[in-house]
């Protein structure tokens, strides 16, 4: 019997290539691949890139590179890039960088065992010519979804308009193909936690960003695929999902319905097994009241609010094609915790934007004194090919963005400080998600993973991973809580173990 092939997926970028990776993985293995977690152990290292900022491009070229380095002193034969910046420059980037084996975009992924396989066996897969990927569906939303059976989108699973029967052999804890594009999907860790893709794309002009030309214009999954994914989740163990996308609060305008995420919530939050619901990635011009009180009064819908506000200066965003200003954002802030005081605040915030003066960033600095945020990522500006920012000639010279980061990045680090001293006294619901000798460590309602912080526990005798603890905050270690479990929380939780 011959030995079977091995691949490797290393994912770099955010939650929504995680998901690609876990699709593609669940692909692999059904063609029979077997994954392994270590790219020195793979006949096939798969480096899901990203294609964003340049920070995460140098990450992605690092990471190929690395793999790069294995062949010949290992199992490791090919390396392939997917993801992205794949996809984003295709060839180009198969010719500045030919240790990679493969170069292959989102059109390739329905047939990846076939292409993984060609190069395994030293043949040449091209790697295809970068487009617009705005133009492959309808102008107007209410017809993409028609039109999307034609149109590779990754974590919507296969295009077609009739659904196979999933295989009856499927490998153990392989997500079946459940709707028409629902797509298969295997977990690569064993997390309590998993993304959930609500949409694809994004409709939005901002002028310094390129996403929606490599991934294309907005269109949402069906609310039968979100929910059948996310009891296949909870079987397997997940108790949070997060709802990911490029713009969550679009959800639904294609299907005839911009309410539509207001009523999938619930549903979702009733799936059996599961503790929380999380929604990421909110645009602060589309917030809704209906979707406000939804997120803030639902059980198990955490109150948290990953909201893209990125300035708040009202020149500044309107040369990033965005609205609001800082009144409005003060605003919709105190209307949210109107209604939940607990709820938690993300943002990210670009400084250096080209024509931002000093005005615009002492507007900046009075919005993030007033606002409260429990985590706020700082950027500085740099030019992205292919985005109506690059063409603007009023820019600010590196030094001075460079200031400007380090400045807002500074006062950021003290007001999420002082926000998470705010919260000593209150009683958060952990939801444990590593325990070692290292402590008991895991996330309030307020936290998403990776980015916002977590809690270390005082005491976790008898704690697993997945279990949700109520505990008093009672310490602070900068953006991180310290918790003491209340009485019978860990009893309790024990009890439910077993």
């Amino acid at each position: 019997m011959p030995e079977r092939r091995t691949v490797a997926l290393v994912t770099l970028g955010c939650a929504r290539n995680e998901v690609d990776s876990e699709e593609l993985a669940g692909r692999l293995e059904a063609d029979g691949w077997d994954l392994v977690e270590d790219a020195a152990d793979a006949d096939v290292a798969v480096v899901n890139t990203c294609g964003f900022v340049e920070a995460a491009k140098k990450d992605s070229v690092d990471a190929l590179l690395e793999a790069n380095d294995l062949k010949g002193h290992g199992r490791t034969q090919a390396v392939v890039a997917v993801g992205c910046m794949a996809e984003r420059y295709g060839k180009d980037l198969a010719e500045a960088l030919p240790e990679a084996d493969g170069v292959l975009g989102f059109d390739d992924y329905a047939d990846i065992s076939d292409r993984l396989q060609t190069i395994l066996s030293g043949g040449v897969h091209a790697a295809h010519t970068p487009r617009d990927r705005r133009k492959l569906l309808p102008i107007s939303p209410a017809e993409r979804q028609d039109s999307a059976a034609s149109v590779a989108l990754p974590g919507h699973g296969p295009a077609a308009e009739t659904p196979e029967p999933a295989p009856a052999d499927l490998p153990e804890g392989l997500a079946p193909a459940s709707g028409p594009r629902a797509p298969l999907r295997r977990r690569l860790d064993g997390s309590p936690v998993a993304s959930v893709k609500l949409a694809s794309g994004c409709d939005r002009r901002c002028s310094f960003c390129a996403i929606p030309s490599f991934r294309g214009s907005f269109i949402s999954r069906r609310p039968s695929d979100v929910l059948n994914e996310t009891r296949w989740l909870a079987e397997q163990g997940v108790k949070e999902i997060m709802l990911v996308s490029e713009n969550n609060t679009s959800y639904g305008k294609d299907l005839g319905d911009i309410r539509l995420l207001e009523s999938l919530l619930p549903e979702l939050a009733e799936v059996a097994g599961l503790e929380r619901v999380r929604v990421s990635y909110l645009q602060p011009a589309e917030m809704r009241p209906g979707l406000i009180d939804v997120l803030t009064s639902t059980p198990k819908v955490v109150p948290y609010f990953d909201l893209s506000f990125q300035h708040s200066a009202p020149g500044v965003l309107r040369a990033m094609r965005r609205f609001g200003d800082t009144d409005r954002f003060l605003e919709l802030l105190d209307t949210i915790r109107g209604k939940a005081p607990e709820a938690g605040v993300r943002s990210n915030f670009i400084v250096g934007f080209p024509g931002e003066t000093e005005a615009d960033l002492a507007e900046l600095e009075r919005f993030l004194n007033g606002a409260r945020l429990d985590a706020i990522g700082v950027f500085g500006y740099s030019d992205e090919e292919g985005t109506e920012a690059a063409t603007y000639e009023n820019k600010l010279d590196e030094d001075v963005v460079a200031e400007r980061l380090a400045h807002v990045s500074r006062l950021a680090e003290e007001l999420v400080s002082q926000r998470a001293e705010e919260r000593v006294g209150e009683t958060v619901h952990v939801l444990v998600e590593s325990v070692d000798e290292e402590g008991v460590y895991g996330r309030g309602a307020h936290q998403a993973p990776e980015t916002d912080g977590q809690v270390l526990l005082t005491s976790g005798e008898g704690l697993s991973v997945g279990r949700m603890v109520e505990a008093k905050v009672v310490g602070t270690e900068g953006v991180d809580l310290v918790a003491e479990p209340l009485d019978g929380s860990l009893a309790c939780s024990e009890e439910a173990g077993r």
